[in-house]
């Protein structure tokens, strides 16, 4: 059984930062361990995923938005051009066996969002949702203490990791 994993980041990573080298490690081990990629896009944290992907031999499925160009040196092993960002995210969330959630802005948190809230409230069958890195603990615990979340299990749906170790071991 292939199993895929959606992962959300930041477009904005550059690939001589840290952080991007980090995550296209991350992305290698887990395609070594058999898992296939989804992502959103080309650039910054989508990128250096797709690459680390494609370095363990693992398929890279993007589901890109037609408003932006896709430029010919990417490493994606198929594209998907939609026309909205909603049919992207509908995409991104249905066809993932697990969610990782890398640094990110604006967009990251929307995404984040919505899976959270679908799986809290039981609108997609439980599956893994990691927050990768040192800034999710604080978001979280400031969300978990200002918002009203649907369900009160709704912490409980995401696994906070700021090693490669835990994201692995959460994924086996």
């Amino acid at each position: 059984m292939t199993r895929h994993i959606t992962i959300f980041g930041s477009s904005r990573i550059p690939n001589n930062d840290p952080q991007y080298i980090d995550i296209q490690q991350l992305a290698n081990a887990i395609g070594q361990r058999g898992w296939h990629g989804i992502v959103g896009g080309h650039q910054g944290a989508m990128a250096a995923f797709s690459q680390g992907m494609r370095e363990a031999g693992a398929h890279v499925r993007g589901y890109t938005v037609s408003c932006f160009p896709t430029p010919s040196n990417h490493t994606l092993t198929e594209e998907i051009s939609t026309d909205h960002f909603f049919q992207r995210m509908q995409l991104l969330i249905e066809e993932a066996d697990a969610y990782l959630v890398l640094p990110g802005g604006l967009g990251t948190l929307a995404e984040l969002a919505m899976v959270w809230d679908l799986l809290a409230i039981g609108a997609l069958k439980a599956r893994p949702c990691i927050l990768y890195g040192d800034q999710w603990p604080a978001i979280i615990a400031i969300l978990n203490n200002n918002l009203y979340l649907s369900v009160d299990h709704a912490a409980q749906m995401l696994t906070l990791c700021t090693t490669h170790d835990e994201v692995l071991a959460h994924l086996t």
